[in-house]
């Protein structure tokens, strides 16, 4: 049962449940809040200015910018973590960047 606290029109506090709608009086009303923190992976975004791409792995694949043969990659989980994940090409000759959904 998920209870929502509200106040009624006379100042009293009540409990009503947010599926069925019952409504009871609290007896021994008090509040609390609390807040979530947002515990999500911060993601590193690779920029063609930051990017170091001598150190990236290499594949032969052809650009579809240039039409250059050599690429670096990399994986990230752009989606839910039960699906796989987004595969980045960055052409090596004209810095064109595309993705791949695996």
């Amino acid at each position: 049962m998920r209870l929502v606290q509200s106040k009624g029109n006379d100042g009293t506090m009540h409990l009503i449940c947010r599926k069925c709608g019952y409504d009871e009086m609290a007896r021994n009303p008090s509040t609390s809040t609390s807040k979530i923190k947002d515990e999500k992976p911060l993601i590193q975004v690779v920029g063609e200015e930051e990017a170091d791409i001598s150190v990236m792995p290499t594949i032969k694949i052809t650009c579809p910018k240039c039409g250059h043969d050599t690429a670096v990659w990399w994986m990230l989980q752009t989606r839910s973590a039960d699906e796989p994940t987004t595969q980045f090409y960055r052409c090596v000759k004209c810095n064109h960047t595309w993705r791949h959904y695996a």
